[in-house]
């Protein structure tokens, strides 16, 4: 559709004076037309009301004129067809869009759950025709309907608010957004005011601003289209104004303030349920601790006058929401807007990586991001997010800002319906950095440079700030620089071509990284548009997935790092042998001290290294290599209670073994107890040494029973690898697991070459390569130790690994 250049965007007060001409036109077409028609075959028994946008004086070009004819009960259908056909007829020839119903007073005062509409079209009635005393009726019938039930009203009004929200996936952050029925469009406005009146509270919703802004653009949309079409297209948008970006930007603040209004009177309707009812959604209220209370399912908080001045408070309100999902009342968003300030300023005093990664980590961390976008507490603590707030960036295949398909691609990770996709998170390590990449991945649009690079560029910064260690600040990096590539392999590589895997493999680095970038790929393909992830998409998806998986999996046996350059002696010597993926996932201060350890164990036989990080504990070990050294290990762990969450072993040319535990101690026991740390690393050293029995010490350690649907999958892979099988294992946790696991593969005879164990939830996640006199299984041992094995993981369930 062609739109005229020379047509101007009117002004507010220009459009209000052609909305009153118009609609005092319709009336005087109304009128004239009921003189002739009606007024002499009824006399006083029937009256015309202008209803909704014509009660209200609304009436824009091309929008419907809605009348109701307010009947006596003694005039009969039949009586009232033909002259009422020739009325309305005379209004269609005039040009008029009639939407017209016939009622009698005391259908008027009913209350119809099928057609609240009717009810509250009745709300902005207007008598244009004679009539005082059934006028009269009419206004009392109303009063008492209002009075009796208003409430019951309004939770249906609210009802169906919420239905016409989900219609636009209850964002307003639509590119082209529909100005009436959108969230925070024109809707909402008369949505608010219609509340206001229903609870008693008025029709005054303070949204004149955002009238005045969008009743122009209404006006211009009709006269443009010549049709009652309301959405705000990028044709039309770069018609009205030289600098669309910036009109819409405005579009959206004032569609927040609208929508932000509109959700309080909802939210104060829907409060209004009958106790039985409001008893049902208070379930959630055990929830409530000594700040948080959880009312009619919204967050209370306590010392509601302390978000001003405390921002630890305002991160535990915001830690509560991402732990329960539950959104805070409309009372304390606007709290935390007023807070923003504040916010801001106490975050500049110390690193704020601890506590937004704490939100980041559960599992409603999209729902309390939320909130802090709309109470500015985002740009508070990253203030590049500004760039991005309400951003509109075309290319016809997104359908909504920049901020807010962030917000929806973290939102897609917590509704994955995909199970492939949907277990991979699971196998996630750290699901934190995976959301803040999401958080950070287009922050560089608008900058007028690549926006890979530019959010890539922007993340250091800002998580140098923040306070993220390199390590995790490597990897939210590498996340964004890649985010496109996997994309890109879809639609433009054959996924069958090896050469395909080995780039793929060669830029992601890692299976850890893969997974989360196959993961954030997957959301921020669905977080274009609804219908974005077609099951084509998401099979290609996967099959990029497995080739690069495939590929990252072969490296880890058979590419091996030979002629390390650019070390001392010591680290070259120590790096020689290990598979590559070693340099890719240790940073080269750590290799250092790794070498260092080794080249320790080669002189004393056994070298333990035992710290606190970040909440965990690491143990890393470096000793000459023998049968059931990595299951030793293993053991002594679990026999102190420790819950192993990763674990990785490698062997160097020289026979030099380096195993690296992450684990929990979830009864504090090396932290309250300080001797323990030494009585732990000699246990290990003792155990590693053969000085110790490891299954002594394992029969003192109680395996309480869990139940668990988890079905124990062993699957061997001989192509992965050129020199080693692939024993993949996933099974339910448990107190030793890994202990037996790794005991039963060095007990049927095999050696383990390469290790990589994770656990999430109750899920175990065990990776081995493994060799048999030098050699790969033949099929006979493969299945027998797929039977011990299985056997091993059935043995006995209990609680999360140790």
């Amino acid at each position: 559709m062609q739109v005229s250049q020379d047509r101007a965007l009117l002004s507010a007060a220009d459009v209000a004076g052609l909305l009153r001409d118009r609609s005092q036109r319709m009336d005087e077409v109304v009128q004239q037309a009921f003189a002739r028609h009606l007024a002499p075959v009824f006399g006083d028994d029937a009256v015309a009301f202008a209803v909704g946008g014509f009660g209200r004086r609304e009436l824009f070009p091309y929008s419907d004129v809605d009348l109701l004819l307010l009947t006596r009960p003694n005039l009969t259908p039949a009586a009232m067809r033909e002259p009422l056909g020739v009325f309305l007829r005379e209004l269609w020839d005039a040009g008029l869009r009639i939407s017209h119903s016939v009622h009698t007073v005391d259908e008027c005062r009913q209350v119809y759950e099928q057609n609240v509409e009717l009810s509250i079209s009745l709300l902005d009635r207007r008598p244009i025709t004679a009539g005082d005393a059934l006028a009269a009726e009419l206004d009392a019938a109303i009063g008492q309907l209002v009075r009796v039930n208003g409430k019951t009203l309004a939770r249906m009004l609210a009802q169906s608010a919420r239905a016409r929200h989900a219609k636009y996936q209850g964002t307003i952050f639509h590119l082209e957004p529909n100005i009436k029925e959108s969230p925070g469009a024109l809707r909402d406005m008369q949505t608010a005011a219609w509340l206001g009146e229903l609870m008693d509270a008025g029709r005054e919703t303070g949204l004149q601003s955002a009238w005045e802004f969008i009743a122009p653009v209404r006006w211009f949309l009709h006269e443009a289209s010549r049709r009652d079409d309301n959405l705000l297209s990028f044709e039309m948008q770069d018609a009205m104004s030289a600098d669309a970006a910036a009109m819409m930007r405005e579009y959206y603040r004032q569609a927040r303030e609208v929508f932000a209004k509109v959700s309080d009177a909802l939210e104060t309707a829907e409060q209004s349920q009958p106790n039985l009812l409001r008893q049902f959604r208070d379930w959630r209220s055990r929830l409530s601790n000594s700040e948080f209370t959880v009312v009619r399912d919204r967050v209370l908080v306590r010392a509601a006058g302390q978000l001003g001045s405390d921002a630890a408070l305002v991160w535990r309100l915001i830690e509560f929401v991402a732990r329960h999902g539950i959104a805070p009342s409309s009372d304390v968003q606007r709290r935390l807007r007023e807070s923003s300030q504040t916010f801001a300023e106490a975050s500049t005093r110390s690193p704020l990586w601890p506590q937004l990664k704490s939100v980041l980590e559960l599992p409603h961390a999209a729902a309390a991001l939320r909130v802090m976008h709309n109470a500015g507490l985002i740009s508070a603590i990253i203030p590049e997010w500004a760039n991005i707030d309400c951003l509109v960036v075309r290319d016809f295949y997104h359908r909504y800002t920049v901020d807010e398909h962030t917000l929806v691609a973290i939102e897609v990770l917590e509704h994955i319906p995909d199970a492939r996709f949907r277990d991979l998170l699971y196998e996630v390590p750290d699901s934190a950095l995976l959301r803040m990449a999401l958080l950070l991945h287009d922050a560089g649009k608008g900058s007028g440079q690549d926006h890979v690079r530019a959010s890539a560029d922007l993340s250091t910064r800002v998580g140098e700030r923040l306070g993220i260690s390199a390590p995790e600040l490597d990897a939210v990096r590498h996340l964004i620089a890649s985010h496109l590539e996997l994309s890109k392999a879809m639609s433009s590589r054959d996924l069958h071509d090896a050469h395909t895997a080995q780039l793929l493999a060669g830029k992601v680095g890692t299976v850890e990284r893969l997974k989360m970038l196959t993961l954030m790929t997957y959301a921020d393909i669905t977080a274009v548009n609804p219908s974005a992830m077609t099951p084509w998409r998401a099979d290609q998806l996967w099959r990029a997935y497995l080739a690069a998986y495939e590929e990252l999996t072969s490296e880890l046996e058979t590419q091996r790092i030979h002629h390390f350059d650019g070390a001392d002696p010591v680290t070259s010597a120590f790096v020689e042998g290990l598979p590559n993926r070693y340099l890719r996932t240790h940073p080269p201060e750590e290799i250092k001290a790794h070498a260092a350890l080794a080249d320790q164990a080669r002189k004393t036989g056994v070298v333990t290294e035992l710290k606190p990080e970040s909440g965990y504990w690491r143990l890393v070990v470096a000793a000459q290599d023998h049968s059931f050294l990595f299951a030793s290990i293993a053991g002594a762990l679990s026999a102190f209670g420790m819950n192993i969450l990763r674990a990785e072993a490698f062997a160097n040319a020289s026979g030099t073994v380096l195993d690296c535990f992450t684990f929990a101690d979830p009864s504090r026991t090396l932290e309250l107890n300080p001797p323990e740390v030494d009585r732990l690393r000699d246990t290990v050293s003792r155990v590693v040494s053969g000085k110790q029995d490891v299954k002594r010490l394992l029969a003192g350690r109680r395996k309480a029973a869990r139940p668990s649907r988890i079905a124990p999958r062993v699957a061997f892979n001989n192509k992965a690898s050129q020199a080693a099988t692939l024993i993949e294992i996933v099974a339910p946790d448990r107190p030793g697991l890994l202990y037996d696991l790794a005991s039963t593969i060095s007990g049927a005879g095999c050696d383990i070459t390469v290790v990589l164990i994770d656990t999430e939830a109750n899920k175990a996640l065990d990776v081995f390569y493994v060799t048999a006199g030098g050699s790969k299984l033949c099929p006979e041992k493969e299945e027998a130790l797929r039977r011990d094995l299985i056997e091993a993981c059935e043995g006995t369930l209990g609680s999360p690994r140790s």
